[in-house]
């Protein structure tokens, strides 16, 4: 589990509180009901209106995921591929269907169940490029959900604004209650920006790192894959996986 969404998101508004505590505020001055369901309420409901229901359960479904930040290092893809190779240079393709049963990785296990199976070799790569690509759409639309809350949020804040300002010109002959209100129609635009800045935008830029970090994977792996089905040896296909990725990466997972 990477927690760095957690660790950030958590930074963030603790900041922000320490902030308002040190300047003799009290969080309470922020923490309105009104603003904040305006905000939070329709900043959804827009991003609803501007795409699908199936993107809209499809995006929300995926936050967990953001959070876990569950990826597979590449060193530990790059030495499963190479013992596959080695079994199968030893006991023959079909032998990597007996190792598919014990492979957790769906991606993977189906390469294997295809090379056992006698798949061509264009024909699995055209088969496992297209479900890379389509594994990588459905998790870029996740992130561009988000990513698309954060530009509404900001303009719902201060569409609470206006409505609350209305509301303070409509009492302008209690001048001793028009400062309170007016620092409560600024809560509105506050939440919009805070909204956008700590929620919003970060969850889908992390989405589409987690999404850049598994096409990276799925990749490796389409490309171990074709390599076994070819007989490639198995030390050589490390160092060639091994030169698809970053040297700070390998290092990192080493």
């Amino acid at each position: 589990m990477d927690p760095a969404t957690l660790i950030g998101i958590a930074v963030a508004f603790g900041a922000l509180f320490a902030m308002i505590t040190l300047e003799g505020s009290s969080i309470t001055a922020i923490l309105l009901p009104a603003p904040m369901i305006l905000v939070f309420g329709a900043t959804i409901a827009v991003g609803l209106a501007g795409g699908t229901i199936k993107d809209f359960l499809s995006a929300f479904k995926s936050l967990p995921r953001a959070f876990k930040g569950k990826t597979t290092p590449p060193q530990l893809v790059i030495d499963q591929i190479v013992g596959l190779a080695e079994k199968a240079r030893a006991s023959g393709l079909l032998s990597l269907e007996q190792e598919a049963d014990a492979i957790d990785d769906p991606f993977l296990r189906g390469a294997l169940q295809n090379i056992a199976d006698g798949t061509d070799g264009d024909e699995l790569r055209v088969l496992l490029e297209d479900e890379i690509a389509t594994t990588a759409k459905a998790d870029r639309n996740a992130a561009k959900f988000f990513t698309t809350l954060g530009g509404y949020a900001p303009t719902v804040g201060i569409v609470g604004t206006v409505v609350s300002l209305t509301h303070v010109l409509e009492n302008l002959d209690t001048p001793d209650t028009l400062g309170p209100m007016i620092a409560a129609a600024f809560v509105a635009t506050l939440w919009g920006l805070l909204s956008a800045n700590f929620l919003w935008l970060p969850l889908g830029s992390r989405l589409k790192r987690l999404s850049d970090l598994e096409v990276d994977r799925m990749t490796l792996v389409l490309e171990g894959a074709l390599a076994v089905q070819a007989g490639s040896q198995p030390r050589l296909l490390g160092e060639r996986l091994r030169a698809m990725v970053p040297a700070q990466a390998l290092s990192k997972a080493a």
